[in-house]
């Protein structure tokens, strides 16, 4: 028997929606979703799996599956796979504007505006903010290890998961446990516990002749920005060269690309400036790849302000749909194989696993250890608020920012 999403909605696979749904579900969320890009595949699950059932719960493991193995920002690649289904090529670009152009007009002016915002990190909003992030995290950590990790096998592969990432911190860990999630659910997991069912699909709206062009373009991109910037000395290919470069090798997004970001960026950006951008990058809602809006419009060279912003941000976030829209096709294909769902099965485990570590370090860390006992009763009421009371993840973190704007 398949499952009744929640809300008594079905989920349909194919079902198409309006191109400004799509832009005003994720200009909310764009305009809400503080905490990183693991409290953002909580917002994502909240508002696509409990509240609209766009897609099952299966469905949207597979995908957040898919994109921790793509280069890039998850949360984004996630959301724009979500906005390619349920409305074509607009919807994933309304989904891609409306979640990341918040962040990137905060930032931008934050650039123009750097010595009159002054530091952020003890806005009392901001703890409130972080408080929320927590209980967001730990609602979609509960519920995916629901769904993901019934049994005893699944329930041991994500605890696995999630001790090595907490003893063993770091990016290259993060892709290792889910590899070997992966191939331990090969090997482990029976093909009973992987059977298909119709609601776990999501509709592909990608030809394979315009998801290889894709690839090659992507391909092309990154061989040949480098070689065509240097040979025409154009300020505005070396400044793309530079983002899209970022967006195409980075694993892990968030925190991961600023490392690379700053080398890149070194005689661009003053090194202080540098670190303000990244500070405010955190009190922003959105992906955290919207700091390259924040460095376009701070950039010493030829192209800068708004201009420059545009150029960074375009540029950074072009890699991750060229191969969103590149791989979903063979991707669909693969989940229908039987060898491939136990691998996704071990997967999902996984990244149950690893989503309960993030909740540990740096969302619990940061957002309860650093702020006593308020931030840890606001986090339980947030919590509460969201999984008992049914309330939207949105109105719990204004509410939380709220709040810890007047207890802070």
């Amino acid at each position: 028997m398949p499952r009744t999403p929640p809300h008594g909605r079905d989920v349909r696979p194919g079902n198409t929606g309006a191109t400004w749904e799509v832009f005003l579900v994720f200009l909310r969320l764009g305009l809400t979703s503080f905490g990183g890009p693991v409290a953002h595949l909580a917002f994502f699950r909240e508002a696509f799996v409990e509240r609209r059932a766009w897609l099952s719960e299966k469905a949207y493991a597979d995908l957040v599956a898919l994109c921790q193995f793509l280069p890039g920002p998850a949360s984004s690649q996630v959301g724009m796979t979500i906005g390619l289904q349920r409305a074509g090529y607009a919807g994933m670009f309304a989904a891609w504007f409306a979640f990341t152009m918040p962040s990137v007009v905060l930032l931008v002016a934050f650039a123009y505006g750097l010595a009159a915002v002054g530091d952020l990190s003890d806005a009392g909003w901001i703890d409130g903010l972080k408080a929320a992030a927590v209980a967001v995290v730990a609602h979609a950590v509960l519920g995916m290890a629901r769904s993901l990790t019934p049994d005893a096998p699944r329930a041991t592969i994500a605890a696995a998961a999630m001790i090595v990432v907490l003893l063993f911190p770091g990016p290259a860990t993060l892709a290792i446990a889910v590899a070997v999630a992966g191939l331990v659910g090969f090997l482990w997991l029976t093909p009973q516990e992987q059977a298909p069912r119709a609601e776990d699909a999501f509709a592909v709206r990608v030809s394979r002749r315009t998801a290889v062009a894709c690839l090659g373009l992507f391909a092309l991109l990154l061989a040949g920005l480098p070689l065509l910037a240097a040979w025409t000395q154009n300020a505005y290919l070396s400044l793309a060269d530079v983002f899209y470069r970022a967006g195409s090798l980075v694993f892990g997004g968030g925190h991961v690309v600023l490392p690379l970001l700053q080398a890149e960026t070194a005689g661009l950006v003053d090194p202080e400036v540098f670190l303000a951008g990244y500070g405010a990058a955190q009190a922003v809602p959105g992906p955290l790849f919207t700091v390259a809006g924040f460095l376009g419009a701070s950039s010493s060279g030829t192209v800068t302000g708004i201009v420059g912003a545009l150029v960074a941000t375009v540029a950074i976030f072009l890699p991750a749909a060229l191969l969103v829209v590149g791989t979903l096709p063979f991707w669909e294909a693969l989940r229908g194989n039987a060898a491939t769902r136990r691998v996704l099965t071990g997967i999902n485990a996984g990244v149950v696993g690893i989503l309960a570590a993030a909740l540990y370090d740096p969302v619990f860390t940061t957002g309860i250890l650093g702020n006593g006992v308020n931030a840890l009763v606001l986090a339980v009421a947030a919590f509460v608020a969201l999984h008992s009371w049914k309330v939207p993840a949105w109105a719990v973190v204004i509410a939380a920012g709220a709040l810890g704007w007047v207890v802070f």
